[in-house]
Parts: structure tokens; sequence; C-alpha cells
């Protein structure tokens, strides 16, 4: 977090996880990005982020580069929530995921969110069906990306535990650095990005056309365009270096710009930047033999903004929206919060919860509305049952599904049903909704006969039970021997 720039406050507190670096010492700008989305001020310059205003706690737990450190572990994402615990946080926003899942994670998020306080984290970047973690926990919403045309992103995970949706493609926000990547040819300006782990500089040159550079050429003191593809961008580069280049530049195989590496580890000792597909067959076509001027180069720290992709973008926003509807009455509870923002979304995709856009895209007003309409109401939507047998026993079971009147499944409902034996016995018993909205009960049993099941009651903290509106409040099934 870079508390210098204009657009964020500075008089944020915070920690860092890492040795001999300060919270505030950010080197890839990830964290400063998230922030902007969240508390961007509204000073007239840069951006305004969705809550500007709320308090932050910043808790540093990847390296100035922006990497998770090899000595780390689960242990320490969850001191870190348990640090914005006692910082005094509400909502904890996690623009991070990992692949395995752990139960100290796990049984640390949901006690967390049995304390009042409701995690956000990332869906993650893979585009696969994969679940990653902490935001495949139960106890954490999990955000997918979109573009502006509400388009789920090809790279935004995709599961049954996506939760809600926001803004992740394009989305500009405050950076810790100033980057200066361009190209200059024949008195025009082409905007450019540069090569991930090339090195700062500026370099001249006669402009060439090196077709895919998948060989050395003859291109001694030339700056050498690159068309993308066949070869990796580092394999490009290292060509173009080896060739006596002064610099490569490498244009899109498709529409736009593109973000390119040299790898991990990978280097090289001549700039590399890469421009849109359009402007680089225009100046193979046209500007050929004229001087090229490359920039690639980095203030830091200095007040920057980017427009970045990923699901890290998309989680602040709904952290923030969370925040926001929050500070319209702090006595609202976590799970009120996650009710209105899940059941005003703007639904999107398929019919009702998918698993692209979870219940729909984070819709800020809509929620705030809704909670201060006061509580929505619950029914039951479904009563199923069914039997196995085992040994000389039957089971009975009984699955009771409650949803509220959006038709959004509800947990943590208290049910209360009543069930009539062939001997006209009736039997109570109380069981709880899940995260798909339904309790099951079980009854086990020897005698044969008709069973009827009613519903004498459903609670829940936060919403009204109305009978009214139950599309079954009873049922009945007879086991034959």
């Amino acid at each position: 977090y870079y508390p210098g720039h204009e657009d964020l406050p500075d008089d944020v507190d915070g920690i860092s996880q890492i040795d001999g670096e300060l919270f505030t010492d950010d080197g890839n700008s990830h964290g400063s990005h998230v922030a902007g989305t969240i508390v961007g001020i509204d000073n007239e310059v840069g951006v305004v982020g969705v809550a500007p205003g709320v308090d932050l706690f910043i808790v540093k737990i990847f390296d100035f580069d922006g990497l998770w450190v090899s000595t780390a572990h689960s242990s320490d994402l969850v001191a870190a929530a348990y640090a914005c615990e006692g910082a005094g946080a509400n909502v904890i926003s996690m623009s991070l995921s990992g692949t395995q899942a752990t139960g100290k994670e796990e049984k640390a998020f949901a006690a967390l969110y049995g304390r009042g306080i409701l995690s956000v984290a990332a869906a993650s970047n893979d585009g696969i069906d994969e679940y990653h973690y902490p935001a495949s926990y139960p106890s954490v919403i999990s955000v997918a990306a979109v573009d502006s045309d509400n388009v789920v992103a090809d790279f935004s995970q995709f599961n049954d535990a996506v939760e809600l949706a926001a803004p992740g493609v394009a989305v500009l926000s405050t950076t810790s650095y100033v980057a200066t990547d361009e190209l200059a040819v024949d008195g025009v300006t082409y905007a450019a990005h540069g090569i991930e782990y090339s090195p700062y500089g500026t370099a001249s040159g006669v402009l060439v056309d090196g077709g895919l550079c998948d060989a050395t050429g003859a291109w001694a003191d030339a700056v050498v365009l690159c068309a993308r593809g066949d070869i990796s961008f580092y394999d490009k580069v290292m060509n173009v270096q080896n060739s006596g280049g002064t610099a490569a530049v490498i244009y899109n195989n498709e529409p736009g710009n593109f973000w390119g590496t040299l790898g991990d580890g990978n280097t090289s000792y001549i700039p590399g930047i890469s421009l849109s597909q359009e402007d680089g067959l225009f100046l193979v076509a046209n500007k050929l033999g004229f001087v090229g001027d490359v920039t690639h180069l980095l203030d830091y720290p200095a007040s920057g903004y980017e427009a970045w992709d990923g699901t890290s973008m998309a989680t602040p926003h709904v952290s923030a929206v969370a925040a926001l509807i929050w500070s319209a009455n702090p006595t609202w509870s976590n799970e009120a919060i996650r009710l209105a923002m899940q059941q005003t979304a703007l639904d999107l995709g398929d019919p009702g919860r998918d698993v692209h856009y979870g219940f729909g895209l984070v819709q800020a007003k809509d929620a705030l509305d809704l909670l201060q309409a006061g509580s929505a109401s619950i029914h039951v939507a479904d009563i199923a049952m069914s039997y196995t047998l085992q040994g000389r026993n039957f089971n009975l079971l009984t699955a009771v599904t409650v949803v509220d009147e959006y038709g959004v499944p509800v947990a943590d409902a208290t049910v209360s049903l009543l069930t009539e034996t062939p001997g006209d016995t009736v039997l109570a018993d109380v069981g709880v909704t899940d995260v798909n909205g339904t309790a099951v009960f079980l009854l086990r049993t020897r005698q044969p006969g008709l069973y009827e099941v009613t519903v004498s009651d459903v609670v829940h903290a936060e919403l009204d039970y109305l009978p009214a509106d139950n599309v079954e409040t009873s049922d009945s099934l007879t086991i034959l021997r």
C-alpha cells in the first residue's frame, strides 16, 4: 500500500509479515491497486473508490515483488485474517488464491464468520472449474470477474462456490509507480506495454521487420519489430539481443495489446515492449527504415494509474459494497449483508445462481434498499421424501428446502418437522438448512406403512417466515415391506 499516492488516504495502519519490509513497500502495486478500488479519494483527480472514507487496515503477506515467500504457510493467511479482526475489521478482502484447502484455514474463516466478520476472496484466474481457496470455503464469498458488457471474463474461475460477480476487466485504479512504455516513430508516439523482466531504459535504432523473430538476423543497432506467436517472448527478445538489436518490439497477433513476460528467472539486457496488432502491422507496412525511439521506464514510488484484469480486481468491488452498505447501519449482521447482496444481485448468465456468475453482479443500492426496507421473507419451496432398506430397518429421509422471496436458497434456517407414523404417533424433529437451503431429517423405523410429514415452523435470525408462501407444507410416503 502506497500512502503517498495522491488518490489514497495517508493515515492507514497495517502490518507486514515479510521480514525487512514495511506494509507500505508495494513494488508490484497489487495492494495499492485493490485499495484504490475500495477507498480511492473523491478529490477530482484519478479514480473514486466504491466506498471512499471507510477505514482500511493493511496486512502485507506478499513480498515487494508480489510473490508468496517460500517459507509462508496457510497459518500466515490465518494470522493475517486474525490481525484484521484484531484491528476491528468488519470485512476482510483477499485478492489472492491458492489451489489447496486446509482444515486450519476453513475452521478459521468459519470462526470469523461466526464472530460477525464477512470474508471476500478472488475466485482465481485459471479459467477452469477447480476450487481455489480461500474463496471456496463456505464462509467466504467467492468473486468472479466480468467485463464492461457484464460478460464473465475468460480467465475467471467457474464452479458452484462462485457467489457474486463484479468488474474485473480493464479496471482503472491506483498504482505505486508510473510506468512509461512507448515507441516514437516519425513524430508519432505509440502506446506500449513493458515486457516483464526486461530491463528498464531507453533505446533507439532504425526500425526493421524481424517477422516472428524465431531466429537471429542482421539487426545490429536496430529496433526490431517482432510478430507474436510460435515461440516465447523470451526467445524472441534473446534472438534480437543476440543479433545486436537495441530493443525488441513485439506486436500482437490479435486485436489490441497484451501483457507479456520473459518468464520467472529470465532477463535480458535490451528493453522489450509490446504493441497492439494494429500499430505493429501499420509500422511494418509504412515505417520501416525510420528511427524508432523505445522508452521503458518506471518511476517508483509515484502516483500512477493503470487498468488491470483479474478476479483480484473484482474482489475489492464486492468487499467495498459490503462495507458501504454496512456503514449505513453498523448493527446489521454479516449474514444480513451477505444475503442482501445475494438477493439483489443482477442475474446474469443462466437463470438463478450459476457457476460463472453466482447470484449475479453485485448491486450496492438495491442491497441497501432491501435492508432498509426490513427483513425479506422465506418459505418452504420443496419437501422430498425417500427411504432405503438397511437390514431389517428402513431409513426414512425427508429433505426440506427453504428459499427467500427471490427463490434464493437460505442457509441457517431452523426447520421444525412433525412426522406422523403408521401407528398415529407424531414425532417432532428439528434441522438446520445448509448452504443449499436444505435440511435433511432421518428417521429409522421397522414399521412399513404411511408416513406423513408437516413443517410446523421455520425460524431464521434475519428473515421472516411466511407459511402462506409455502409451495409445500406437508408430504407423505408409503413404505412397503
